[in-house]
């Protein structure tokens, strides 16, 4: 096999394996086993989040998980803009109705919008509250918590324009007030003040809460994608998934398993899911603790931002200010709120993954081109067409050298032969051989080495960002996210049954359209070169591109345009390179003999085999006197015939053995005096 196949093998072979290999190494996290044990039962009600301990120098125990309340019986402050609706519980003054505007659940456009944040008496209870650990003489019952029944003091709407100020005052004349703004896009802003209406100095520690009960029901739960816990503290980013939550260390102070770290000036924690995230951010530049926990007697994952304690001398008056971004992940917004807002690594929110250095430059250029184009897929395909000349100088350096080796294919077989089984001269030939040549044998490998970790940082693009999700491209491709809806089980949509559905058996097998199309262009391009002489690595040919079409018939179409894209430009590319470099590819004649159809033979080479058959039939017939007669003509003298025994036959001596029946062709006659010589060739 020459090294052009060898190569094409070795690139199809290690995209495939490194799938595969992903697929068992890091397989998705089995869902958590159900226990039974009365701690982590939780067949009542789940009650709300748990309250931060007391300041450092408070007397009040840690404050228990609150009874669950119908917030249904509350009043409710409604939100409005153009990217938000919703409504803000005066029942603790819990932000726990969020709904965007510009999402939906599915792909019809009558479809429902995306409910982000839900009450606790929803199915899935998912929100934000604020509050004030008590510290000094002050109790859990003197600081407003989980279900403190707060009133408006100010706005009655939610907007862009209009903040709203919520106000609540406890038996002993301390006032607590809570203005909640929001900007144009996801995140609020909340300014808690307490103000000392009596005659002694009291002590406070204001804090955030994000909380979710139980795992989320939609969890993708896929082994390239993080969801859950997320933490940025000074510059380093954790990650932590759900299972991870419930095996932190159990604090009984916290009455939780808990984590907590103390961040000096820059940081954020909360819950991020596939497209969306609910985290609090402290203002950048000051320190606070970030605590994420686990409550297994209600099933409530905590994230907290627990500020520093406050002093406030009586007549005083003592705030602070910390944000809630609630909402979509979109890579332009949450990246203005980091370079602008200085909020530190918040674009690393979106999960970019090992590859991050490559997949945050694709992602930019896709998103820099479908500014100008307007089209995902047609984006796509032109950052596909950037992605190859990038590579170009490579490719090219990669054929060309591909070409050499295969003009020192006899010269390596000479050296093969001479070197026998001694494997450490045949190396040494061969690169001495390499260095007289100036070709580099390892040239081939390089694209194809820069092309796995590409075709992966694209895929980890089209999962994990928000911006492809229900991305149309043309037709029947209505979400680039997802795989293609067509398939052969329908005819494609002409036959009046529905196509099967994605994950599912049948959705292996009756591909749609474009993973055909990746398997047709995958096989084209393994057609510019021959068939391989050996019947296994032939094989491997021609099933290779149809194993790679179902295998990524589940794919995201984006993905699988993208790979089809990438295949008709190096099919062009290498189809250039080999014509430049005086190489036509037969590519006709290389399918034919893929589809084992034999190649018709031209009138020179049919001529050539004609004449080498009737060659062979008359040495199988007439060898022995053939033999003779050219021995005769070689060893007789021109003087021993004459012109009265020419053209006579030799007259035969006792002894020798008869003539054949047929004498060869072109075989002279043997002059008469020339008897004696005939009998000795005759013994010879």
């Amino acid at each position: 096999m020459d090294d052009q196949n060898r190569n094409l093998i070795l690139a199809t072979a290690l995209s495939f394996l490194v799938i595969l290999v992903w697929f068992f190494l890091f397989p998705p996290e089995e869902p958590p086993a159900e226990t039974e044990t009365a701690e982590e039962t939780v067949e009542d009600a789940p009650g709300t989040a748990r309250a931060p301990p007391a300041a450092e120098d408070g007397a009040a125990e840690a404050d228990p998980v609150a009874e669950a309340e119908e917030t249904t019986d509350y009043a409710r402050v409604a939100i409005d803009t153009p990217r938000v609706s919703g409504s803000i519980s005066l029942l603790g003054g819990r932000v726990d109705d969020i709904a965007l505007r510009d999402y939906r659940e599915e792909v019809d456009a009558d479809s429902d919008i995306v409910q982000f944040l839900n009450p606790v008496d929803s199915a899935a209870p998912f929100y934000a509250l604020y509050g004030w650990a008590p510290g000094g003489a002050l109790g859990f019952d003197d600081v407003p918590g989980a279900n403190t029944e707060w009133e408006v003091a100010e706005g009655d709407t939610l907007t862009t324009e209009s903040p709203v100020t919520l106000r609540w005052e406890n038996d002993a004349g301390i006032v607590f007030t809570r203005m909640i703004e929001i900007d144009e896009n996801y995140m609020f802003s909340i300014t808690q003040a307490i103000e000392n209406t009596g005659e002694e100095e009291i002590r406070a520690a204001p804090y955030g809460i994000v909380a979710r009960h139980g795992e989320p029901a939609d969890l993708t739960n896929f082994f390239i994608l993080h969801e859950g816990m997320i933490r940025a503290a000074d510059g380093e980013l954790t990650e932590d998934s759900y299972s991870n939550l419930r095996d932190y260390r159990l604090d009984e102070a916290e009455g939780a398993h808990t984590e907590i770290v103390d961040v000096e000036s820059n940081g954020w924690i909360g819950f991020t899911d596939k497209y969306w995230m609910a985290t609090l951010v402290p203002e950048p530049g000051s320190g606070f603790r970030a605590a994420s926990k686990y409550v297994p007697s209600a099933d409530i994952y905590q994230t907290e931002t627990r500020h520093p304690t406050v002093s406030v001398a009586p007549g005083e008056r003592a705030e602070t200010r910390s944000m809630l971004f609630a909402g979509a992940k979109e890579w332009s917004t949450i990246r203005a709120y980091q370079n602008e807002g200085g909020i530190d690594r918040f674009l690393d929110a979106i999960d970019w993954g090992w590859f991050f250095f490559l997949t945050k430059p694709i992602f930019a250029m896709l998103y820099w081109v479908n500014g100008i184009i307007g089209n995902m897929g047609w984006s796509i395909i032109v950052l596909t067409f950037v992605i190859k000349a990038a590579l170009l100088p490579l490719a090219w350096k990669s054929y060309v050298s591909m070409a050499k080796m295969k003009e020192l294919q006899p010269e390596m077989e000479k050296i093969k032969e001479r070197a026998g089984d001694d494997r450490q001269k045949l190396q040494q030939e061969m690169m001495t051989l390499y260095k007289e040549k100036k070709v580099n044998p390892a040239a081939g490998c390089l694209p194809i080495l820069l092309q796995i970790p590409i075709f992966f940082s694209l895929y980890k693009v089209i999962f994990v960002t928000l911006e492809l999700r229900h991305a149309p491209w043309i037709g029947w491709i209505r979400d680039l996210s997802a795989p293609d809806p067509s398939s052969i089980m329908n005819l494609f949509g002409i036959m009046p049954w529905g196509a099967p559905e994605p994950g599912s058996i049948l959705s292996l097998v009756f591909i749609g359209v474009l993973p055909i199309f990746l398997g047709v262009s995958m096989w084209l391009q393994m057609r510019l070169n021959p068939t391989p002489p050996d019947k296994t690595q032939a094989m491997i040919f021609n099933w290779m591109p149809w194993v790679f079409m179902f295998v990524l018939g589940n794919f995201a179409s984006g993905l699988v345009l993208y790979w089809i894209a990438n295949n008709v430009i190096t099919f062009s590319q290498q189809y250039m390179i080999m014509r430049i470099n005086g190489q036509t590819p037969d590519l006709l004649g290389n399918i034919k003999t893929s589809l084992g159809v034999k190649k018709p033979a031209t009138p020179a080479a049919a001529g050539a085999a004609a004449a080498a058959g009737e060659s062979t039939a008359g040495a199988g017939s007439d060898d022995q006197p053939a033999a003779q007669g050219e021995s005769s003509a070689q060893e007789a003298p021109s003087g021993d015939a004459s012109p009265d025994t020419a053209g006579t036959a030799p007259s035969e001596g006792p002894g020798t053995p008869a003539p054949k029946s047929a004498a060869p062709r072109n075989t002279p006659p043997r002059p008469k005096s020339a008897k004696g010589r005939g009998k000795k060739r005759r013994k010879s």
